[in-house]
């Protein structure tokens, strides 16, 4: 039946006439009052909300760069007053054939260095400090160009989980994470004592650095032991995740280009965390910032 019609509406379409309704109707043995009813029919209210909250939903996600998942988008709508669990949220986007990135597994890629026994893990995986410039993290990783490797290091506050530093280079000499750090403190422009943690690579352990980090409690990851290191670690796996991976990047300028729109323009400023209580990592300073100027009650 429904051939005959599709071959009726094709042969109706080369010879430029017009497909009548009443043979459609009579070969597909409906009713002429049956079809008005259908013209006529009023799309439902839970259908009609259903459609709204799906239009808000891909909304959000494209506002997100295209990662939030369920969680970050139920929290979004529910920003706006909307009444939705994250299962809803869910299964919506299975119907709307969309989803968060995938994240891969962590791989180790720093060798122990010969001072191990000098080394010690201050934070011992205390990733929640009460204010910021308590602790930084900061790491080095990889990004793969068509002219080859470029290697972004990033400092971090744990408080916010911001990035208040990071430099990218075509080499991993310690001049790297000197220029960074250097930035940070610059940045952040404070006489605190804070901690900073980092993994055991070359760069870390080296003259350069214990120089420019003599004012702050060092602190090192076991070896062989990401989890140490886990907040900066999960960011570079992130901004692979969110951002880099969709490219085919050519050269350092155009991973620069992509490194800065999502640090300085996503990141920081927009993307909500959940440690944040889904604030991005600005706000939740400022937030900080506000509560503590308040009065003593």
């Amino acid at each position: 039946m429904y051939t005959e019609v599709s071959a009726k509406v094709e042969a109706a379409k080369v010879t430029g006439r017009r497909v009548s309704i009443s043979g459609m109707l009579k070969i597909l043995g409906v009713s002429r009052s049956g079809y008005r009813s259908f013209l006529n029919r009023k799309v439902s209210p839970t259908r009609q909300r259903k459609n709204a909250v799906k239009k808000e939903i891909q909304k959000i996600y494209d506002n997100s760069k295209q990662n939030y998942g369920a969680p970050k988008i139920a929290q979004e709508l529910r920003k706006s007053g909307e009444t939705i669990s994250q299962r809803t949220v869910g299964k919506y986007m299975r119907e709307m054939g969309i989803r968060a990135q995938w994240t891969k597994p962590w791989t180790t890629t720093t060798k122990d260095s010969d001072f191990s026994k000098e080394l010690h893990n201050i934070l011992n995986e205390q990733f929640n400090p009460e204010r910021p410039n308590a602790v930084w993290c900061t790491d080095i990783t990889y990004i793969w160009t068509q002219d080859g490797f470029v290697y972004l290091n990033c400092v971090m506050d744990l408080y916010a989980r911001k990035i208040i530093a990071w430099t990218l280079a075509d080499t991993m000499e310690v001049s790297t994470v000197i220029k960074t750090i250097s930035k940070a403190k610059a940045c952040r422009n404070t006489d605190l004592p804070f901690i900073i943690h980092s993994d055991r690579g070359s760069q870390y352990v080296s003259n350069a650095w214990r120089e420019a980090t003599e004012k702050m409690q060092q602190s090192y990851s076991h070896s062989g032991y990401p989890y140490d290191n886990a907040c900066i670690e999960s960011f570079h796996s992130l901004i692979k995740r969110e951002w880099l991976n969709r490219f085919h990047i050519i050269n350092y300028k155009h991973a620069y280009r992509l490194v800065f729109e999502y640090i300085e323009t996503f990141y920081n400023t927009v993307r909500i965390h959940n440690h944040c209580d889904y604030m991005s990592p600005i706000d939740f300073e400022k937030l900080f910032e506000r509560v503590s100027s308040l009065p003593a009650a």
